[in-house]
């Protein structure tokens, strides 16, 4: 027997019940105490008499008293509304279809809340049963495991009392984590592998091998469909075990990435070139490779070698950009064969500043922003879009390598890039549709909860107040974008090596017809007739690659060479491509239409 005590605004009434009956008989026992007038589909239970976690009783039919998480001697509360008032209830419920803040400012009509939630993640949870054992991690992670990265520290004469080959506490090397030779080198945030080590250490003892735990796991702000106490799964109910805990927002103290590198500044040139001609803005996709990084231990940087400009509409304060664009696959298929793939997305936000000396507006900067809410909502699909697979998580999977950069003016009115990454909890917050981008750039919208689609978890971040003391605040209705941003360094090779190596903005970039600049065989013509100057230089550029993919004329064996010859610079690759029926095709072709 289980006596369950309930309060409402009429009084208290306690109700006999048994553990495995229904709650619809709890329902009927209710509305025998109830005043006769009460309307019965308006009941609400509550387990706190002001904002506390309410369902209407009618959503709870179908489950237990057991199952609903109801124990003996319980005081929940009561609200309802009666026929002579009406529909209206003594407890308004939040309108699902009303949100502030939007980014144009106006009201929200319904239908148009539209969601960042990508399709059906709910295999994001989905445990392995041996991740280390048959998860294909990068080619940079593996050999990243394979070091100690250690920090060798030479013999300190003024503290060493031993031989010079001896070794104490004053000169052994430092784990690759410790935060004082990070503070001295002002490096703000652990590599992903000094992390891990750090991590794994704290959870699995080299003293005991048998037993392993995978040291990684992703955030998870969802409620579990499949939960195992056993009950309806969620809206029709919920317990702790399914519902998310309460999120703390604080900055991330790793990265993925620690360093951007162009492996050209005629990269950056060109990109831009498209604003100075038409004065909007662009946006492309970034494809490269991973390498270790020496500046930061077991750092890994992303090397830039090739910018594809997807088809867009370009403005003077923003893109319009269609996801995935059409020849997305035949794009990838061609960094592919040069050993390539997409490491992340760059894009102008530039403004001339009137003066007439080509200088540029600062419009990011620490007393305004880095990164608007917008771009960190993006920034985090691209993320979720592209997981970094990993056999130390749980999942098989961890975070994500795609970086974001954006090419803005600095404070000295020169045009400068800047490389982040937002965090694990910010790809998590925008998988779970729990957060929106504001029309404040510099504050993130926690959007309202949505009792049929959407659970919406406490949230919660810390700051220094005007006393100087470190208060914890409720992050509802918004928050500032900061806690969600992890930066990078970016810069150049001191000894440029790239490997394209035709003069960039010789060949035309793609979907740049506004401007003028059109790829046809009249292009690729013009390009190989230098080839009698230098045949690799005149083949070895991405975006002609690109083009010729998309002619269809060389079969897959013949694009493998061209690709060779292009990112190799294989001179016997190139003899072999000239005597090839594709390339005998393509040559005619251009000289009957040119």
């Amino acid at each position: 027997m289980v006596i369950l005590r309930f309060r409402s605004p009429d009084g208290a009434y306690r109700i006999e019940v048994q553990p495995d009956q229904d709650i619809s008989i709890l329902s009927e026992k209710l509305m025998g105490v109830l005043e006769p007038e009460v309307n019965p589909s308006s009941v609400v239970i509550s387990d706190a008499p002001h904002n506390g976690k309410t369902r209407p009783l009618s959503a709870l039919s179908g489950i237990s008293i057991k199952n609903a998480g109801l124990k003996h001697g319980d005081l929940l509360f009561l609200s309802y509304s009666k026929n002579d008032e009406g529909a209206k209830e003594t407890k308004p419920q939040p309108n699902p279809q009303q949100s502030s803040g939007r980014l144009n400012g106006q009201a929200i009509r319904p239908g148009e809340d539209a969601s960042l939630r990508p399709k059906d993640p709910e295999d994001d949870i989905k445990k392995l049963a041996n991740p280390w054992e048959s998860v294909k991690q990068d080619p940079i992670d593996n050999a990243l495991e394979k070091q100690d990265g250690k920090i060798p520290r030479g013999r300190d004469h003024k503290m060493c009392k031993h031989g010079p080959k001896g070794m104490c506490d004053y000169c052994m090397p430092l784990e690759p984590y410790d935060a004082a030779y990070l503070a001295e080198k002002k490096i703000k945030h652990l590599s992903f592998h000094s992390y891990l080590k750090k991590i794994n250490t704290a959870t699995n003892k080299p003293e005991n091998p048998t037993s392993y735990i995978p040291p990684l796991t992703e955030p998870y702000y969802r409620v579990k469909k499949q939960c195992p106490s056993g009950h309806a799964p969620w809206p029709d109910g919920i317990c702790a075990k399914c519902q998310p805990s309460a999120i703390t927002l604080k900055p991330q103290e790793f990265r993925m990435v620690d360093h951007v590198e162009f492996s050209d500044p005629g990269l950056i040139d060109n990109f831009i070139n498209f604003w100075r001609a038409s004065g909007s803005q662009r946006i492309g996709y970034l494809y490269g490779r991973y390498a270790p990084y020496s500046e930061v231990p077991l750092g890994i940087k992303a090397i830039v070698e090739a910018i594809y400009e997807a088809p867009q509409v370009g403005e003077s304060d923003g893109v319009t950009l269609t996801l995935p664009w059409e020849g997305e696959k035949g794009e990838d298929e061609v960094a592919a064969l040069c050993g390539l793939h997409k490491v992340g997305v760059i894009f102008t936000d530039l403004v001339d500043d009137g003066t007439g000396q080509g200088t540029v507006l600062c419009k990011r900067h620490i007393d305004s922003y880095f990164l608007t809410s917008l771009e960190i909502a993006f920034a985090a699909r691209l993320q979720a879009a592209h997981p970094n697979p990993s056999r130390w998580s749980e999942t098989g999977r961890f975070g994500s390598k795609f970086v974001t950069c954006v090419v803005s003016g600095n404070e000295q009115g020169g045009i400068d890039v800047a490389s982040y990454q937002v965090s694990n909890i910010a790809v998590e917050m925008v998988k779970a549709d729990i957060v929106e981008p504001s029309a404040d750039p510099t504050v993130m919208l926690v959007r309202e909860e949505d009792e049929r689609s959407r659970y919406i978890p406490e949230v919660f971040y810390r700051r220094i107040n005007e006393y100087g003391a470190s208060v914890q605040e409720n992050a509802k209705v918004s928050f500032p974008v900061d806690y969600l941003l992890v930066t990078l360094t970016h810069g150049f090779p001191h000894n440029p090596d790239p490997m394209f190596i035709a003069p960039k903005g010789q060949f035309p970039v793609e979907n740049r017809e506004i401007i003028g600049q059109i790829q046809d065989l009249g292009a690729v013509a013009k390009q190989l007739s230098k080839a009698h100057e230098d045949p690799v230089q005149a083949v070895s550029d991405f975006h002609m690659l690109c083009f010729l993919h998309t002619m269809g004329i060389l079969d897959e064996d013949e694009e493998k060479l061209l690709a060779e010859v292009a990112s190799k610079h294989d001179l016997s690759s190139g003899v072999a491509l000239q005597q090839t029926p594709g390339w005998q095709t393509l040559l005619t072709i251009l000289r009957e239409s040119v």
